[in-house]
């Protein structure tokens, strides 16, 4: 279906090529980019002193990294430095001397958080400051206390339970095929994490509105066998590390004592993934302090159907009344076009968590518009994605800031094979982590050879500097200076090795003198913080692995209904969460965001698909079905008061974003600000009266013997020209007239305004 394409308008086609080039993402005014840790390969120095590790931050980051003492809770918007805030926040109280490393737990969610946040401490000065997952830290505490609080040695820990389930399963004599098996497996998880007996499971269960694979009965049964196999086989799983911690910290008050000794700050990132026992874990370790910094965004919640829930995010000013609440809402990873989507999204949504969203305001220059694509069938719109990534890639665009981020992992292939026939190198995001893979541990092997015997190393006589050693020595690993023709496997291992050739030159650059045993401490350091190199390839990614990473360009493919909201989300709890899923795929983009969908799944097939409700109003030539009128959370700071939660009211807040009052957009630029509208929008302005205003602004300078911008500028004379105020109140909300100038010119204004002639040569009173 032939077509054209256009930013920011529906593109009906089966083979479009949509968007426009890439441009460089500039960096911000105040510390450029907030990226993740794989996203960087810099080196930078820590800074020389406290006050250093300060500088770069904006008020409400440096708010939080100066809040060291009692409750602390970080509302964050998606790319608005949370992980920098909390990492400084640490780092100066390292350096302060008011912190001791090795009293600061720091827990998150996976091991590629952990190891981001471990790595900024480092580079930041504060080594020794324990940061993992709830897992981690509770699996070093249980393997610590186990014989003391047991006896004896600690059960063998299980790393998949799908075959203890499926044992299980056959031991009740029932029949569970590949996904049943896997649904099951993750009602007992569920089961856990909210503290859920296989007796209380069905009602639990019911109540929680889960839809149970099997009967309710039989999954309660089998639950309660696979409890039964772990303890004949003498086994434990990831769930029972937390519950065996938990239980040893309850009912022993001295091991518990001694945990509260050596951990006295906790701060606990992406709190609004916690559930009930994870939350029990932190009160425990807690005991009756409150030294505790949360960091959380309820629109990012996407994680319920483990247990996780906003609840202890959203009520923790009621359980900690005198905790300080910081907002920060300004996003330094996307455009303005990019935010103005995601905020357009939550605008929109209903519930709790969407009643304390936040309304981010993008810090960076605008960049293109969001493109829309529709394309007849599934496989069009794979090759529609790639023959855009060809282009990206074309224009300089590395394939390493490209990502295709679909709903749900079967989605995957279809992309594969479209990346595959275009030539375009691709990485799949949750596959084994880049350090585990073999062709990487031979590497490490190699290096560290060389690094130790490296003078009878022939490889090596012609190596002149650090990258050349590197080169050397990968050369024999099946590293080339070019990379082998097509995709597959032997493109994925080189792709390994070249990331490890280009951190190398990295590392030299930043580290003059440097060694191949000082690369090589790095690399180990790197990998026990799984802080991985970039990898040059286009990454495939289900958007809810991509929580956590960002790309200068993003495709959200499959954006239909039925896929989006997926078609089990029935409850209106359920589909909020598919909207909050999606929101989390657009703020991935930095600048170039691709929507798309498709009208039936396989060519010839029946067109019977329709876009996402979730972009009605929002794409061009749709209608919005739902609307809020109610503003989202502006950033600030809020602190503390000792007296009843109730009576606690906000110190400090800054002032609710401004809109455009023609299309509605969130304004950054202050020039936008005071016209109150977008640049390009239709001004309403009264030409006369803005020559009248000029002609008494240039009376009044000359009588004050200033400039005339002194007196009023350009921009708030259109402000108010286009206003027309009647009344001071109404001159007053207009940005530059402050105060003091509404005092001395507002009666004048207000005159000229109203049509009325002044006296020439008299200064406003």
């Amino acid at each position: 279906m032939p077509g054209h394409v256009t930013p920011a308008a529906l593109v009906r086609l089966s083979r479009p090529a949509c968007g426009q080039p890439a441009q460089p993402s500039p960096a911000t005014w105040q510390h450029g980019r907030v990226t993740a840790a794989t996203h960087s390969t810099l080196f930078p120095q820590a800074p020389d002193s406290a006050d250093a590790v300060l500088e770069g931050l904006d008020p409400e980051q440096r708010e939080v990294a100066t809040a060291l003492h009692g409750p602390v809770c970080v509302l964050a918007g998606a790319g608005t430095g949370k992980t920098r805030a909390i990492t400084h926040r640490i780092a100066y109280g390292v350096r302060a001397g008011i912190l001791q490393p090795s009293s600061v737990l720091a827990v998150t969610f996976t091991n590629r958080a952990a190891g981001e946040m471990r790595g900024r401490l480092r580079q930041l000065g504060a080594a020794g400051v324990q940061a993992r997952t709830f897992h981690s830290a509770a699996l070093r505490q249980l393997q610590y206390f186990w014989p003391k609080a047991i006896g004896g040695s600690m059960p063998r820990l299980v790393d998949r339970k799908i075959q203890l389930v499926a044992d299980a399963a056959a031991a009740c004599r029932i029949r569970l095929d590949r996904g049943e098996l896997r649904d099951v497996t993750a009602e007992i998880e569920w089961s856990k994490v909210t503290q859920t007996v296989p007796a209380d499971y069905a009602l639990a269960a019911a109540k929680a509105g889960r839809e149970a694979p099997r009967d309710a009965a039989e999954t309660a049964q089998i639950y309660n066998v696979y409890e039964d196999l772990k303890r004949d086989r003498s086994v434990i799983d990831f769930e029972d590390v937390l519950l065996l911690t938990v239980g040893i910290l309850q009912d022993r008050h001295d091991i518990a004592d001694q945990v509260r000794s050596q951990y006295q700050h906790f701060v606990v990132d992406e709190y609004q993934d916690v559930s009930p026992l994870q939350q029990r874990l932190l009160e425990l370790w807690l005991g009756e302090r409150d030294n505790l910094c949360v960091v959380g965004d309820a629109s990012q919640t996407i994680y319920s159907f483990t247990g996780a829930t906003p609840d202890h995010l959203l009520d923790f000013r009621t359980r900690h009344p005198g905790a300080t609440v910081v907002k920060l809402v300004r996003d330094y990873r996307s455009t303005p076009q990019v935010v103005h989507l995601a905020n357009g999204l939550l605008a929109q949504a209903r519930g709790r968590a969407a009643d304390h969203r936040l309304e981010l305001i993008s810090q960076r220059t605008p960049g293109p518009e969001p493109v829309y694509c529709e394309y007849t069938d599934e496989p069009a719109e794979a090759e529609g994605a790639a023959r855009r990534i060809r282009e990206l890639m074309g224009s300089g665009v590395p394939a390493s800031e490209i990502a295709i981020l679909f709903r749900t992992n079967s989605q995957s292939e279809t992309y594969e094979q479209a990346l595959a026939d275009a030539g375009i190198p691709y990485q799949l995001r949750g596959a084994e982590r880049f350090f585990d893979r073999p062709e990487v541990r031979k590497a490490g092997i190699a290096l560290r050879g060389a690094a130790r015997f490296g003078g009878n190393d022939s490889l090596l006589d012609d190596a002149v500097d650090l990258p050349s050693q590197v080169r050397a020595v990968l050369s024999g690993e099946g590293w080339t200076t070019e990379p082998p023709a097509g995709s597959g496997a032997v493109r994925e291992r080189w792709e390994s090795l070249a990331a490890l050739v280009n951190l190398a030159q990295d590392f030299a650059a930043a580290r003059p003198g440097a060694t191949l045993a000082d690369l090589v401490a790095e690399l180990d350091e790197r990998a026990n913080a799984q802080h991985a190199p970039t990898v040059q390839g286009v990454t495939l990614a289900s958007l809810h692995s991509a929580k956590g990473l960002e790309w200068d360009v993003v495709f959200l493919v499959g954006v239909a209904e039925g896929m989006m909201p997926i078609t089990y989300a029935k409850t209106d709890e359920q589909v909020e969460e598919e909207r909050r899923l999606l929101y989390v795929g657009v703020t991935r983009a930095r600048e170039h965001l691709h929507v798309s969908w498709a009208l039936t799944r396989a060519p010839g097939g029946r067109a019977n698909r329709r876009p996402s409700r979730f972009l009605d109003g929002l794409r061009p030539g749709s209608t919005a079905t739902a609307s809020r009128t109610a503003a989202g959370n502006a950033g600030g700071i809020e602190r503390g008061f000792t007296s009843r939660p109730e009576a606690v009211t906000p110190r400090r807040t800054q002032r609710t974003p401004a809109r455009c009052r023609v299309c509605g957009r969130t304004l950054t630029d202050a020039g936008e600000m005071k016209l109150m509208r977008c640049e390009d929008c239709p001004s309403d302005m009264d030409e006369g009266l803005y020559e009248r205003l000029r002609e008494w602004r240039g009376v009044q300078a000359r009588l004050s013997g200033q400039p005339d911008f002194c007196v009023f500028t350009d921009r708030t004379l259109m402000a108010i020209a286009e206003a027309e105020p009647t009344s001071p109140v109404e001159l007053s909300r207009i940005p530059g007239v402050l105060k003091r100038k509404l005092e001395r010119y507002g009666a004048d204004v207000l005159a000229i305004c109203a049509g009325q002639e002044l006296e020439e040569g008299v200064e406003g009173e």
